[in-house]
């Protein structure tokens, strides 16, 4: 994982999946989009020719993980859920030091 400070220029997503999200992760990509553009850490992936990032960022006191990918110049988000142990160690361990 390394530090990221990006600032998008657009979002986009699947307004069905933004609502199971936040059915199943009690996250909404609106508060997805908004932590994205907040210095954060993010690592890639390539899943099925795809590249993914995961993400994780600051929001509300907490740190969440989002999934997404970039279609052109937009910022798709695929999903959103509070971040894991070891996503919250490694996010730690580069903005403490």
């Amino acid at each position: 994982m390394q530090h990221a400070d990006n600032k998008f220029p657009s979002f986009e997503w699947d307004e069905n999946k933004r609502l199971i999200n936040i059915r199943k992760h009690g996250i909404d990509f609106l508060i997805a989009a908004a932590a994205l553009n907040e210095p954060h850490v993010e690592s890639q992936t390539d899943k099925n020719g795809e590249v993914r990032t995961l993400a994780i960022c600051p929001s509300s006191g907490t740190l969440i993980a989002i999934v997404y990918t970039m279609r052109k110049e937009a910022c798709r988000i695929i999903s959103a859920r509070s971040a894991h142990k070891h996503e919250r160690r490694q996010y730690r361990q580069i903005f403490a030091g």
